[in-house]
């Protein structure tokens, strides 16, 4: 009974709380809000263009606000970037990236909303840090526990060029501890916005035209350092057909909404991925820091036969 009595009174506190708001909201006027980075105006929004549509009073439309506070959220972020090793073996630093504190920006935007005043709000920011910083790379880029090296054809231009674009597209990439490493999540899609050709690739068992041809070199390149370097492989697939640039079964074929390359660095320290193609030679390195206890497995090399010449497949 008194349960019952307790929760009526809290409805009629909040209908009450309710009435009063409306009561005291002010009128929506044509008052401008502008919000500045860095002093510069980014985005303006006029009260009325925000607000609850009730006659006579002016309240925040919380789905409204919602939508301007995501495009001031867009315009305003800034990806982090990592450090890198760059061709000359220097570090190039880090850069840190920038978000919108969007608690921080709720509260100066409900009073300035409600002051009825012209105001100007200055983006209040967070900074976002990137992963791997000049200091992380310096300690893990000395001691290489793997490589692997393979060759292609530089007159198969469309299939080269595939090769360099994946392989810049892991260069550089550090898998931490536990951490699960996906070919397909770090390569990304193979587009022709991004610079792939068509190139011949193995599919169903048949040589054929495809965009990203070629690629499948630099999966199983990396397959066969990562091999050697104890990593734990988690998911490795084959081509139906035997391929010229590595052993028998020693290949990983790899395709975007299918078959993807995947392992996992199980050992207790960060673990640097440098790869590079050039003049017909692919090469991928795996490093770590002074500190890891590698455990290498056995990878059988082509590479003094692949040197005469390989080509064709994916």
């Amino acid at each position: 009974m008194n349960e019952t009595r307790g929760k009526r009174m809290q409805f009629f506190n909040l209908i009450a709380l309710a009435l009063f708001t409306l009561m005291h909201a002010p009128t929506c006027g044509g008052e401008q809000i502008t919000v500045t980075e860095n002093g510069k105006p980014v985005a303006s929004v006029k009260r009325e263009q925000i607000a609850l549509l009730f006659p006579g009073i002016c309240l925040i439309d919380p789905a409204k606000y919602k939508q301007f506070e995501d495009h001031i959220y867009g315009m305003i972020f800034q990806e982090p970037v990592n450090a890198k090793i760059a061709a000359n073996g220097e570090i190039v630093p880090e850069q840190t990236g920038w978000k919108l504190n969007t608690d921080a920006f709720a509260v100066q935007f409900y009073k300035s909303f409600y002051s009825l005043k012209g105001n100007v709000i200055e983006v209040p920011k967070t900074p976002v840090y990137p992963r791997v910083d000049s200091e992380l790379l310096s300690l893990i880029r000395t001691k290489q526990i793997g490589q692997y090296v393979t060759y292609y054809r530089t007159k198969q231009k469309a299939r080269a060029n595939n090769i360099q674009l994946a392989a810049k597209a892991i260069d550089n990439h550090v898998i931490f501890p536990g951490e699960i490493f996906s070919f397909n999540r770090v390569v990304g899609k193979r587009t022709e916005e991004k610079g792939y050709m068509k190139a011949p690739e193995f599919m169903g068992g048949n040589l054929v035209e495809g965009i990203g041809g070629g690629i499948c070199q630099v999966s199983s390149t990396l397959f066969n350092a990562a091999d050697y370097a104890g990593m734990k492989i988690l998911e490795r697939y084959s081509h139906s057909k035997p391929v010229p640039y590595v052993p028998p079964g020693r290949d990983c074929t790899v395709s975007w909404n299918g078959p993807d390359f995947v392992f996992q660095n199980n050992y207790n320290q960060p673990v640097l991925i440098r790869a590079h193609a050039a003049h017909g030679r692919l090469a991928v390195f795996l490093y770590s820091s002074e500190e890891i206890n590698i455990e290498h497995r056995h990878v059988p090399n082509w590479s003094n036969l692949l040197q005469i010449g390989s080509g064709g497949g994916s």
